[in-house]
């Protein structure tokens, strides 16, 4: 009997690689003979560095960079065999890095971002796999171009200062100190979500609350946003803004289209293509995959639907998805290919004690799961 695991981090608690490593030694518990095959997977967001370096033994590098504030902190990015390199955006500019009370969407920027890449292309990438989501950002990119050599100049050819509220000073874009290491570089980006740059579906808009902008603000940044696209298109004859996509991570994709080549593609089928999981598939029994919360919004781009989906589009094989917990909607899921879905704690406790017998718990869960398909099989 051969299974594949491909399953997302628990997040807070369980890491992928671990995720998948307990529900290997669930299923030999129960089933000694199984052949097993792991695929730690993400989504293209936090968490896709250390899945696709498991997977594909990549190695981190760790570098000193800038946080969204402009100050000093150290980061990762991934190196995978082949030489290309795997950048969270959320890894520099997230909003993790920041506590509540620091998020400031008018002046928070990418440079970080930039920084990381930068250090790449020093040292020979040439390609990169860039995961938005999950950033403290506004800024349309600007910070991440600017690290790599882009000037954004006011009326008077100042340089402009970090964070998108200063964007609606910008006057000219010099592209005359990029990166000689840049030429020939080219970007693949997960990106699961469809957002224009502006309007009222836009950066500004839409993700702008999370970040810690008021409705004056949002108002300011997206005025910021309309001019910096003017700007993009009149001196780079660059449409970046109405590229789909061009809303993620605060615009940041308008810090990279108008200079390199890009592809943008969704965040799980990026990583299940880079892993071979179609091969895998193909000679599984049974696909078990998870993620530490399923709802309704699983749907949207998210590991378990973006497994089973792919599952069932290559062999009709039997999906079953577990979860630390099941959330409203959850049911919807039923129609993307997973057979079924279990959550793994045992009853009514403190949130902190399911964080930390998470991995138990998975365990026990996962137990009674290949328990149950054992038995389905002996009829």
């Amino acid at each position: 009997m051969n299974i594949l695991i491909a399953a997302d981090s628990f997040k807070g608690s369980c890491s992928a690689r671990q995720v998948t490593d307990t529900i290997e030694r669930a299923a030999k518990n129960v089933l000694p003979d199984v052949t097993v095959t792991k695929i730690p997977v993400a989504d293209g967001g936090e968490g896709t560095v250390d899945a696709l370096i498991a997977a594909m033994h990549g190695t981190k590098v760790t570098v000193p960079i800038h946080d969204p504030l402009g100050r000093p902190i150290t980061a990762e990015y991934g190196l995978l065999p082949d030489g290309s390199a795997v950048i969270e955006t959320a890894a520099a500019s997230g909003l993790t890095l920041l506590k509540p009370e620091e998020r400031d969407a008018l002046h928070a920027s990418t440079f970080g971002t930039g920084e990381l890449i930068r250090h790449a292309l020093e040292h020979g990438v040439k390609k990169f796999i860039l995961g938005l989501g999950g950033s403290a950002t506004t800024d349309g990119g600007a910070g991440l171009a600017r690290a790599l050599g882009i000037s954004f100049l006011d009326a008077d050819g100042r340089e402009l200062e970090p964070g998108g509220v200063h964007l609606s000073e910008l006057a000219s874009i010099s592209t005359d100190g990029l990166l000689k290491e840049a030429a020939g570089c080219e970007f693949v980006v997960a990106c699961d979500v469809k957002n224009h740059l502006c309007g009222a579906l836009g950066a500004a808009a839409v993700f702008g609350p999370q970040k810690g902008a008021d409705e004056k603000q949002i108002k300011i940044l997206d005025e910021a946003l309309v001019h910096y696209a003017a700007i993009l298109k009149d001196k780079l004859h660059c449409d970046a803004a109405d590229t789909d996509g061009s809303g993620a991570a605060g615009g940041l994709l308008c810090g990279i289209l108008p200079y390199f080549p890009v592809t943008i593609c969704s965040g799980i089928d990026l990583v299940l293509d880079l892993t071979d999981f179609d091969e895998h598939v193909r000679h599984a029994d049974l696909v078990v995959t998870g993620e530490g919360r399923i709802d309704f919004q699983s749907a949207l781009g998210k590991v378990p639907v973006g497994v089973a989906s792919r599952a069932k589009k290559i062999r009709n094989v039997p999906v079953i998805a577990i979860a630390g917990a099941k959330g409203e909607g959850c049911e919807t899921l039923y129609s993307f290919g997973i057979d079924a879905i279990f959550d793994t704690v045992p009853g009514v406790m403190p949130l902190e004690d399911v964080m930390r017998q998470a991995e138990a718990n998975l365990e026990k869960t996962a137990e009674n799961v290949f328990r149950l398909f054992q038995l389905g099989r002996s009829r």
